[in-house]
């Protein structure tokens, strides 16, 4: 049954009204698709417009965990299977998510879709790099099995493609095992920006890493930071991670807020609450990975207008001052929200528009605005000149030449489309925005 809607990102920013199909068996799908344009959707926790179209096909209800290998981790599951749905079902037997983002409410389909990344990326990579196949509902309602060496051209262009090649219905991939649910966390707190860097690198063996940042923070403050480090603990017990949030925000909160003074009063208190340059201690997988999820709807924080989430990634040989600089453009603006990231990245894959590569990566949360939006051209010149790019699943605003410049091979990627037929076909409103067929 298809219902006219009114939907956003997690952002809440923008808002479309839209045509959206639930969808609960394969056939039905197919019948969607068939009628295109359409866009698959998750769980809605990409910030921007990458899941929203005119016509959505929510396809959380595929969600099905089909196979289990005991011994080698290898999952079988539909495409709507959320992560913390695994994360219930496989903790408690000894396996976690070989890359998770900052929140297990999103989907398999999604994780591909995003070829999400995380705290361990310069170790791990992405999620697609443990993904052995998944099968792919193309423009005719065909299915088809993905792999490297089954269409490897579309495993490239799907892995981060923003559903923009079909939708994704099943998938298999790695799990990664472990012997708690614990982590052991190392936090050091940094002076500066440059401090922060020099961090990352001592403890670039560390199999997790991430930092908060202090975007409020100027002069010899500029960008100090908390950073994070962990790994999986031996000690513990293997319960469940829970599936919901512990507690709720009902509704958005006053505009007025988040506002440049009590933003830089809380990330003060944040940041002298650890009192130690190194502290030690033992947190659960929920803490450590998940900390947001604990606050079922934090995105009404922003208030009505909703937020924009900024995520870039400079590469290292581009060195400290491109990063400094947009630093600087934060703080200055006053703008910056408490939450704010820090990570450092590994080499990237070669999916076509697979966001990682080697270098540092800031996600910021700015409220919806003109002073946003300028703020975040501003950043696009910084970014683009420095030979970075801005995340897909974060945009609800980027050009289409900010676009062509992070993304060296978009022309392979609409070349891919083109072939299967999924070009004018998948769209959604940030494709159309972008320019892409």
């Amino acid at each position: 049954m298809t219902q006219t809607t009114t939907i956003a990102g997690w952002g809440q920013y923008p808002v479309v009204e839209a045509e959206v199909d639930r969808i609960h068996g394969l056939d039905q799908l197919a019948d969607v698709v068939r009628s295109a344009p359409v866009i698959a959707r998750g769980l809605g926790r990409s910030y921007g417009d990458s899941s929203l179209g005119d016509r959505m096909a929510d396809v959380t209800g595929l969600d099905n965990l089909i196979s289990f290998d005991p011994v080698s981790g290898v999952v079988t599951c539909q495409a709507g299977v959320s992560l913390a749905e695994l994360l219930a079902v496989f903790v408690p037997r000894g396996w976690f998510l070989p890359v998770t983002p900052g929140t297990r409410f999103v989907t398999v389909g999604g994780a591909i879709a995003s070829d999400v990344h995380g705290k361990n990326h310069h170790v791990a990579g992405s999620f697609s790099d443990h993904v052995e196949s998944f099968h792919l509902m193309l423009a005719s309602g065909e299915v088809v099995t993905v792999s490297r060496t089954e269409h490897p051209d579309l495993f490239r262009a799907t892995c981060g493609g923003m559903g923009l090649t079909g939708v994704i219905v099943e998938a298999t991939f790695r799990m990664h095992p472990i012997r708690s649910r614990n982590i052991d966390e190392t936090v050091i707190k940094t002076p500066r920006l440059a401090a922060a860097l020099e961090a990352f690198d001592a403890y670039g063996d560390a199999t997790s890493s991430v930092a908060w940042i202090d975007l409020c923070a100027t002069g010899t403050s500029l960008g100090r930071s908390l950073l994070m480090v962990g790994e999986h603990a031996d000690d513990g017990d293997l319960t469940a991670v829970p599936r919901q949030p512990r507690a709720d925000l009902p509704i958005s909160a006053p505009t007025f807020a988040l506002n440049r003074f009590t933003v830089r009063a809380f990330n003060r208190l944040y940041y002298e609450r650890i009192r130690g340059d190194v502290t030690r201690h033992q947190v659960g997988i929920e803490p450590f990975f998940y900390p947001l999820d604990a606050i079922n709807n934090w995105n009404r924080l922003y208030g009505h207008r909703g937020f924009l989430q900024y995520q870039f990634v400079i590469p290292r040989d581009a060195g400290q001052e491109p990063l400094t600089e947009a630093v600087e453009q934060i703080a200055k603006s006053g703008m910056a929200s408490p939450l704010a990231v820090l990570k450092l990245f590994g080499e990237g894959n070669d999916n076509f528009l697979s966001f990682p590569r080697a270098g540092y990566t800031l996600a910021v949360d700015l409220q919806a605005g003109d002073d946003a939006l300028r703020l975040c051209d501003a950043l696009d010149a910084i970014v683009t000149a420095a030979g970075g790019r801005v995340y897909l699943t974060k945009d609800a605003r980027m050009s289409r030449e900010t676009l062509v410049a992070g993304y060296p091979d978009l022309e392979s990627f609409e070349a891919v489309r083109r072939q299967y037929g999924a070009a004018g076909h998948f769209t959604s409103t940030q494709s159309k925005r972008l320019g892409l067929a």
